[in-house]
């Protein structure tokens, strides 16, 4: 076993363990808008739940040398997001809208994806996922000490929006929803087998 003080590592060695370890990660494909309008997407998959109520999720966004991604600032700007579910057939698009673009720029127009009105908030989602979210922002947290490296997004879920091919009873067909996880590189994983194990009383 090879034990490892992540304080006497680089940060760049500790990123390639933490995302070679922590496997599969979902991936959020976030929309966010600019006070001048523009539509903003990025993947990010530093995303998990936080809580089912109220449904709450969290997003993890890595600043480059200190400087704020414009997906964190148009949420601290207007509070408001739409966090889709990354899937096999949208998985080319969403990775094009990974390149590095001027704020003025929309990644939606790049990759040529279809913008949706929302429900509840004024940011547009995509047509092309099967499931997005609706959020709010319920707070933000700069982590990193004197110099902030990561806005950590606390969002609450205002309205779900999902294909209805997939959706039964209250349930998500997993293997009709085909998410993409995340894995180290340039890897990507599918679902795969599933299994099914009853949890103990």
């Amino acid at each position: 076993m090879i034990t490892i003080d992540p304080q006497q590592n680089n940060k760049r060695d500790n990123y390639k363990l933490m995302i070679g370890s922590i496997i599969p990660r979902p991936i959020a494909f976030v929309t966010t808008q600019s006070e001048e309008g523009v539509l903003n997407g990025a993947p990010f998959s530093y995303f998990s739940i936080v809580s089912s109520n109220p449904p709450t999720i969290s997003l993890g966004v890595q600043r480059i040398k200190g400087k704020m991604k414009d997906t964190a600032r148009n949420i601290y700007n207007n509070k408001e997001f739409v966090v889709h579910i990354v899937d096999i057939e949208n998985l080319l698009k969403v990775n094009e809208t990974a390149a590095t673009l001027p704020p003025e720029e929309s990644e939606i127009e790049l990759a040529k994806l279809t913008p949706v009105l929302s429900s509840k908030i004024t940011v547009p989602g995509i047509m092309e996922s099967k499931i997005r979210m609706e959020c709010k922002l319920v707070q933000a947290i700069q982590l990193g000490g004197e110099l902030t490296n990561t806005d950590l997004i606390i969002g609450e879920v205002v309205q779900f929006h999902i294909d209805e091919t997939i959706y039964s009873n209250g349930k998500i067909d997993a293997k009709g929803l085909s998410a993409i996880s995340r894995l180290a590189g340039s890897d990507y994983a599918t679902i795969g087998d599933i299994i099914t194990i009853e949890r103990p009383k």
